[in-house]
């Protein structure tokens, strides 16, 4: 029946007593994802799974994982909070369908890369998810059945998400609550492990922290720091990043010299020499948002974007990568065709008329949030 419904949807008939939300979420993706798609896409998790705050808990329950997915011939799965796998653990056989259709780690399962699937609902509504063979839109995830919840931080953010998967003829009634208490134990874990490494704040906002401390940098070090952060791990010459900061201002080499000195220091010597490289690695809110764009994670690329980049900066550098980075949140958000993104985004930038226009384009009249997007455009007028 399921598979009839899939097939009926797609030729533009009717699709019988599919779920809502498994319609919704069709919808959604059909104009970025090919049902006849044969696996997900690839993209670099290394160093995502290296600075997760969910690879100390996951680790610390790596048996009682590993027992669960052998011996019921399921494969766990644990992505960040973009859908892409960053850690996974199975029998050989189950191992070997799954990375068939790249459902191993570095595959990317959002919405818009992978199409309807458990992952990618978990992470859209932040509740408990499974779907079930042909409630899947990729044809080649028929044969499997996915279940799945969101891992929260204390403080209510999605982290990621842990999957359980197998064939559908392997279908367990048990099988989500087994997620739900898996996710509990990793979701008490994540607040025991101190925040490490070194984590930049650039939007709307600037913040620096090291091992969960707060770095008192100037508003020119926090400049340099994400400009290094956005051309890492490449970094920049003394003329590159002079011209950056300065632009056509005549500025020696020696104050741009102790500038970089003072947040060398800060860093502890993170800092390179001769070309300014950032010798450590950094997790950075603008970087983030534009490896979401460039997977095509737009709901997550959004909910990331808090604001204009450094917006009290006037640094050449600073400005235009801020206006690259506004421009490619609102594009993305213009051609999502979801609403939430345009209200979302039309939050940030109240005078933007074609966002608010968006919006209110996209929501039926009897949808609450038409009205919000209505006053918006009154705001313009």
């Amino acid at each position: 029946m399921l598979e009839r419904n899939w097939t009926d949807w797609l030729a533009g008939t009717a699709a019988g007593d599919t779920r809502d939300e498994v319609l919704a979420s069709w919808s959604r993706s059909r104009p970025t994802v090919d049902p006849a798609r044969d696996a997900a896409p690839a993209v670099d998790h290394a160093e995502l799974w290296a600075n997760s705050p969910l690879r100390i808990p996951v680790l610390a329950l790596d048996d009682e994982l590993r027992s669960i997915a052998d011996d019921a011939q399921f494969i766990a799965a644990v992505t960040d909070q973009s859908g892409t796998i960053m850690w996974t653990c199975g029998g050989r056989v189950m191992r070997r369908r799954a990375e068939a259709v790249n459902f191993a780690p570095g595959g990317c399962w959002n919405e818009t890369a992978m199409g309807t699937n458990a992952l990618s609902l978990a992470l859209r509504t932040g509740r408990a998810n499974s779907v079930f063979s042909a409630e899947h839109l990729v044809h080649a995830l028929h044969g499997w059945v996915c279940y799945c919840a969101p891992i929260h931080a204390a403080d209510g953010r999605v982290l990621g998400v842990l999957d359980l998967s197998s064939t559908w003829d392997r279908s367990h009634p048990l099988a989500m609550s087994t997620v739900r208490t898996l996710v509990s134990a990793i979701e008490a874990r994540v607040g025991d492990v101190p925040q490490t490494g070194l984590r930049l704040r650039c939007l709307g906002d600037a913040a620096a922290h090291r091992d969960g401390s707060l770095l008192a940098l100037r508003p020119r070090q926090l400049e340099i720091l994400t400009l290094l952060a956005l051309h890492h791990p490449r970094g920049l010459s003394p003329a590159q990043l002079s011209d950056a900061l300065f632009g056509d201002r005549s500025v020696s080499g020696a104050t741009l010299k102790a500038q970089v000195s003072q947040l060398r220091t800060a860093l502890s010597g993170s800092v390179s020499a001769r070309r300014y490289t950032l010798t450590e690695s950094v997790s950075c809110d603008a970087v983030e948002v534009l490896r979401l764009l460039r997977t095509r994670d737009v709901a997550a690329a959004v909910r990331l974007y808090s604001g204009p980049l450094l917006p009290f900066s006037t640094a050449p550098g600073i400005e235009t990568w801020r206006e690259h980075l506004s421009v490619a949140v609102r594009q993305a958000v213009l051609d999502s065709g979801d609403p939430e993104h345009a209200l979302r985004f039309g939050e940030l930038h109240p005078y933007d008329t074609e966002i608010h226009a968006r919006a209110q384009l996209l929501l039926p009249r009897t949808d609450p949030r038409h009205a919000i997007a209505a006053a918006r455009l009154t705001w313009t007028d």
